[in-house]
């Protein structure tokens, strides 16, 4: 008896000593939903990505500036800036999982949000973010398109990146649009 009264003692005084625990939940969303609750959806590339303390100085979050090529979307200005969570300043890191990270240079088709201090923010986090390569041969810009299921009926999923082909940038936005006049035309 007495060893279980050290031990719940123990563990008691483990859970009060510990610091703040926190977590990261993404549910997956559907294309459609990703599109839809964006207000901001822009084709550019990353020219700067700056680390920096959070106004309680209690996180590093990175603001991330894009030079916009095209807006599918809303269309605040020639350039676009907005904020993920986590970053580097001198010796410190904060990594939050699932949250999308940016150099100079990235290309990448952007999904966003309009956050609580009018910055903008990425939609579920990496979820909102279509990395933009170009093909070795043909130079052309290829988007990996999302997972989506093909209809309203329940479908087996099956992974693997076999399974997906990259697609041109004007065929991922093409896309886009379709899903769009989808949306407006059920909301009259």
């Amino acid at each position: 008896m007495r060893r279980l009264a050290v031990l719940l003692s123990a563990v008691t005084f483990a859970c009060l000593a510990a610091g703040t625990v926190r977590a990261t939940v993404i549910l997956p969303a559907e294309f459609r939903e990703i599109v839809d609750h964006s207000q901001i959806i822009a084709y550019g590339r990353v020219v700067d990505a700056v680390a920096e303390l959070s106004d309680d100085r209690k996180r590093i979050d990175t603001v991330v500036t894009v030079e916009v090529a095209t807006y599918l979307k809303g269309g605040p200005g020639e350039t676009l800036t907005f904020r993920v969570p986590g970053g580097q300043i001198g010796r410190y890191r904060s990594v939050t999982v699932g949250a999308p990270e940016f150099a100079s240079g990235d290309e990448a088709v952007l999904f966003l949000s309009r956050g609580s201090d009018g910055l903008p923010y990425v939609f579920g986090l990496n979820q909102g973010v279509f990395r933009v390569h170009r093909d070795a041969r043909t130079q052309r810009r290829l988007v990996m398109p999302p997972l989506v299921a093909r209809g309203e009926a329940p479908e087996t999923v099956v992974r693997g990146a076999a399974l997906r082909q990259a697609m041109p940038l004007e065929t991922f936005g093409a896309q886009i649009q379709a899903v769009m006049a989808e949306l407006a035309s059920r909301a009259r």
